[in-house]
């Protein structure tokens, strides 16, 4: 098993957490990992994305053209990684802000209204949960569990009383992407 997967959005989405979340979801689950964000030097309001890739024999490069599946958070992102999808890959995106939906019919396209389950929940920062979990529930190549303990390894400890909110997202993010 092998899945080659980037998340991307502007600056301030959580598009690194949850690649950093995820690849210590992959390590907790005994998987080898290479995560690799990019961003550019705005930071907060710039393009980010980041590369994980999960697997369970050696990776080679961390470097990739293709992927087997993108979690998109802007239109910016979703014009630069639809075509980078691999024929039979997955794409998730939230349409909220999205102008031009994904239009390739060789991959599996799962539209998740992540900004609207935010609003319902109450809270914006639960927003990157939200789609990890949709992440989850599409290709399920780490156990929420693992995901679980990946946010405890992440979070500085002062904020481990947020972990169940956190946990809650990621339920949430799995029952709107099935």
């Amino acid at each position: 098993m092998k899945e080659e997967i980037v998340i991307a959005g502007f600056g301030g989405q959580g598009v690194l957490s949850m690649g950093k979340i995820l690849a210590y979801a992959g390590l907790m689950d005994n998987l080898e990992v290479s995560w690799m964000p990019s961003y550019g030097p705005e930071q907060r309001g710039g393009t980010a994305n980041v590369t994980v890739i999960l697997s369970d024999s050696r990776i080679s490069s961390p470097v990739l053209d293709s992927y087997d599946t993108a979690v998109i958070l802007n239109q910016q992102s979703l014009d630069k990684f639809e075509s980078r999808v691999k024929p039979g890959g997955t794409l998730i995106y939230d349409p909220y802000g999205i102008h031009h939906a994904p239009t390739r019919t060789d991959i599996k396209v799962i539209p998740v209204e992540a900004m609207e389950a935010t609003f319902e929940m109450k809270n914006a920062k639960t927003y990157n949960m939200i789609l990890l979990g949709a992440l989850l529930a599409a290709r399920p190549v780490v156990s929420l569990d693992a995901v679980v303990r990946g946010l405890r390894k992440t979070l500085p400890e002062r904020h481990h009383h947020l972990i169940p909110l956190n946990e809650e997202a990621l339920r949430k993010g799995m029952a709107l992407a099935k």
